[in-house]
């Protein structure tokens, strides 16, 4: 009965309490899951649940141990976790940032009439060109996050977007092919850029290194990624660090104007 009583004297702030605990721990599953850090993540529940069963049952020397484990263990957390961490505040940020701008973008005052926005239609056509000819592509679209630290790994440049620069940049004796190029506000911002690839997630055998990169782009800030096959010719599209199917360039354009807006 002492349960019982408990329970209908907690407040709603208790509620709330553990409401908000369910919803963190359902989202730090989301981020981990599907990559190997969700074996840690189980493992550290499976370790916190029996240290609190052995305090429970008052093995001291079990829970002594456990309980020393979980106090320092949280440095080496720290060092496992530090992508999905930095994924997670990354996350936490633009979702942030993109409510503000959203919220301004309704007070028309606040708008320039010197708003740039980036020419997808002519990104897409010069990526039908590629694929037909099976020209191997890498485009980076900028959003939120700076893309900076990536963009000094490559040659810097400020070239408005158009589809026949796209196509000469991507061109194969073309000494700026290789490595992917970065645009932000219309602007081709930097060319032959090294991107973070990703190792962990399993992808077709068909899609190489550029797709490994738009992937690990996209998990590690909320920039969208084109690829276009060497091999196939196949265009594919990248977001939050996942593959987004569409069925028509028409399509594609629409969702990414929706991204980008």
């Amino acid at each position: 009965m002492n349960i019982f009583d408990d329970i209908l004297n907690l407040r709603f702030i208790d509620y709330l309490d553990v409401v908000l605990v369910a919803l963190l721990l359902y989202y730090l599953y989301k981020l981990v899951k599907g990559t190997v850090a969700i074996n840690i993540f189980i493992g550290i529940i499976i370790i916190y649940g029996v240290w609190k069963l052995t305090e429970f049952l008052n093995m001291e020397l079990l829970s002594g141990i456990f309980g020393g484990f979980m106090r320092v263990g949280i440095i080496a957390l720290i060092v496992v976790f530090q992508p999905e961490i930095r994924k997670f505040l990354l996350m936490v940020g633009s979702t942030n940032f993109n409510r503000r701008r959203k919220f301004l973008k309704q007070l028309k005052f606040l708008k320039t009439e010197g708003t740039i926005e980036t020419d997808v239609d002519a990104i897409i056509s010069a990526c039908n060109k590629m694929s037909m000819s099976k020209t191997g592509a890498l485009i980076v679209l900028e959003r939120n996050n700076n893309l900076d630290f990536l963009a000094e790994s490559g040659d810097e440049m400020n070239i408005k977007v158009t589809q026949p620069i796209i196509e000469s940049i991507f061109f194969k004796n073309s000494p700026l092919h290789d490595g992917a190029i970065i645009i932000s506000n219309n602007i081709v911002k930097a060319t032959r850029v090294v991107l973070p690839v990703n190792n962990e997630k399993s992808i077709p055998q068909r899609f190489g290194l550029r797709h490994k990169a738009a992937i690990g782009v996209t998990e590690k800030t909320d920039a969208l990624a084109l690829a276009v096959s060497e091999e196939t010719g196949h265009i594919s599209y990248f977001t939050d660090g996942e593959f987004v199917v569409f069925e028509d360039t028409t399509e594609l354009i629409k969702m990414i104007k929706k991204d980008l807006a």
